[in-house]
């Protein structure tokens, strides 16, 4: 990064009273490789922020997502571009919890499917009916504080408008707060902060998988045969910091992947005050501090999954700006007005990754569009074609 460059931020993070995202550089950062990858098979699962961003991405890119991992979100395009519905409707997040209106129904289903079938219509998003073959898993706490049961019920009878019945797999736990469940790391399961992962005596990332993909072969409990690879982010996100995205990025390769045995993807989306720049709040770091926030990345348990199943993971990096003080994934508008649609900045980017990963497969081409009659009018009659 230019010295002009570094100085114009941190010009912006002080000037918002914020602080400068750690430098999360190692001497090894890459190029995003490819690899003999079937894009069909790519999926994506995220929390909180992540899970929201998560189904944004099923929804934008439909016709290439099998499954949606959704830990701890709500239903796509919730917060409607208003950050108060985003703090106060979609989750309880606002300054006041006494502010929070997470009742049955405030999410406003019937606004937010047809949003659904206006966006497809101008073909801002795929296809809604190719949802309907998506493997969705849904994961809610009873004791979640910020995104409250309410808000967990709305999502599964969104997801019902539109995924099988068949598809859909909804798991919880009745100690869980707001976290990634985990059989038996981070803090205990009904704790509410820091990593916001948390032991539940749930293998949460392996029941997403193995519900994305069918039964799998066991996770790996030794040590990883794959590599843990850190690229260069920058060049899927131009605007990069401005647009709420971390120059550098993570990606676990099982060792199959990298001698050209065909893999799938799996894109993990963290959630907010968990990406590589976030600083714990004592002050220690990974690694002699070089690295910070890497809890999600390793310690959630996707990569021992991955390791055995030919699963090549990625983790996207969301970052620390002047609008987005807790680095979350943008699922309100707080970076790009298109945010929950194809043309939307981080989706833009997280895609275009999967593209240069799945690139190795040259038979590819031509998948990544759906051949499905559109479905909107169905979502919204005002919508059909003329007769």
């Amino acid at each position: 990064m230019s010295n002009f460059r570094s100085s114009h931020i941190a010009a912006v993070y002080l000037a918002f009273g914020l602080a400068m995202p750690a430098v999360v550089l190692a001497d090894n950062v890459q190029k995003l490789p490819s690899f003999n990858v079937d894009i069909s098979q790519t999926s994506v699962s995220g929390l909180s922020s992540g899970a929201f961003m998560s189904v944004q991405l099923g929804f934008a890119h439909s016709s290439i997502i099998k499954g949606v991992g959704v830990v701890a979100g709500g239903p796509y395009y919730c917060a409607q571009d208003n950050v108060s519905k985003a703090t106060q409707i979609c989750t309880c997040t606002a300054l006041l919890s006494s502010m929070c209106k997470n009742t049955p129904g405030a999410t406003d289903i019937n606004t937010l499917n047809a949003k659904v079938a206006q966006f497809s219509q101008s073909k801002a998003i795929d296809d809604p009916a190719n949802v309907r073959q998506q493997r969705i898993y849904l994961y809610g706490g009873a004791k979640d504080v910020i995104v409250p049961p309410p808000v967990f019920d709305d999502l599964q009878k969104f997801y019902g408008n539109f995924a099988d019945p068949a598809n859909i797999q909804v798991a919880g736990s009745p100690d869980a707060n707001h976290t990634m469940p985990t059989p038996g790391y981070g803090n205990e399961c009904s704790k509410l902060g820091n990593p916001f992962i948390s032991k539940c005596d749930s293998d949460t990332a392996g029941d997403i998988l193995n519900w994305i993909y069918g039964s799998l072969q066991p996770a790996q409990t030794g040590t990883l045969k794959g590599r843990l690879l850190q690229f260069n982010q920058r060049e899927f996100s131009p605007n990069m910091y401005m647009g709420g995205m971390d120059s550098t990025a993570w990606l676990y390769v099982p060792a199959p992947c990298d001698t050209g045995e065909k893999c799938k993807i799996h894109v993990v989306l963290h959630g907010c005050n968990q990406g590589q720049s976030y600083i714990p709040t004592n002050g220690s770091g990974e690694n002699g501090g070089l690295y910070y926030g890497l809890q999600y990345v390793k310690d959630t348990g996707y990569n021992a999954w991955a390791d055995t199943n030919n699963i090549i993971v990625l983790y996207p990096q969301a970052v620390v700006t002047a609008t987005n003080p807790q680095g979350c994934w943008d699922w309100w508008g707080y970076a790009d007005p298109n945010y929950a649609t194809k043309s939307g900045g981080q989706i833009k980017a997280i895609r275009a990754m999967i593209d240069r990963i799945a690139a190795g497969n040259k038979s590819n081409s031509g998948k990544n569009k759906s051949t499905k009659t559109s479905s909107a009018c169905k979502l919204d009659k005002a919508l059909c074609p003329a007769s």
